[in-house]
């Protein structure tokens, strides 16, 4: 549920499996980009992997556990709308939730390679973007195609609150402290088993 008015952040991925990491960058974007709530977007499946992930139904588990906020939604919706890509998700969640003000998050490492996604130029002309600095990334995040693209439509770090209000395009890239965990470090160390069924 949304209502027209609130600002809602969209944090988007496979989530195979969710970590601390997921639920770091979350609480900060809460807390920097000017947010009511935030959702978790558990995809179906990510179109630039070719090996495909856990059961949805196990990682939406794993996630609901793991990630618990009182502005925090994780959400399976992407399945439920029938998309895979981002830019036709965020149509689509902009014609069903008219008047909410939707905000894109990503750790800087998907902003390296933010030009093979489908139609990022149009995400970035938009939706606002918030970006939240993981270990390595920073210095090859900010020189990507997808930063010097949007370059006149970066928001400050110091202004970062203000980003879910601005009409897009508008982008901001925040440093922080940083988890430096990721959820294919986790499934090579064979950490990752799927969740016991509810009720076993």
């Amino acid at each position: 549920m949304a209502r027209p008015g609130q600002r809602i952040g969209l944090l988007g991925g496979s989530f195979d499996p969710p970590h601390e990491g997921h639920v770091h960058i979350t609480l900060e974007a809460l807390k920097r980009f000017g947010l009511d709530r935030v959702w978790w977007l558990v995809s179906p499946g990510n179109p630039l992997k070719s090996d495909g992930p856990a059961p949805l139904a196990d990682r939406m588990q794993a996630a609901r556990a793991l990630m618990r906020h009182p502005r925090v939604d994780v959400t399976d919706i992407e399945a439920r709308l029938g998309t895979r890509y981002t830019a036709r998700s965020l149509r689509a969640l902009q014609a069903h939730y008219p008047g909410v003000a939707f905000t894109w998050l990503m750790g800087a490492d998907n902003l390296v390679q933010f030009d093979r996604w489908q139609e990022w130029q149009w995400i970035l002309s938009n939706v606002p973007v918030g970006i939240l600095a993981r270990p390595g990334d920073r210095l090859a995040a900010r020189n990507s195609r997808a930063a010097r693209f949007a370059r006149r439509a970066r928001v400050r770090d110091a202004e970062s609150h203000l980003l879910a209000a601005q009409p897009a395009p508008a982008w901001c890239f925040v440093d922080m402290p940083m988890v430096d965990i990721s959820s294919s470090q986790i499934r090579a160390r064979g950490e990752w088993t799927t969740p016991a069924p509810a009720g076993s």
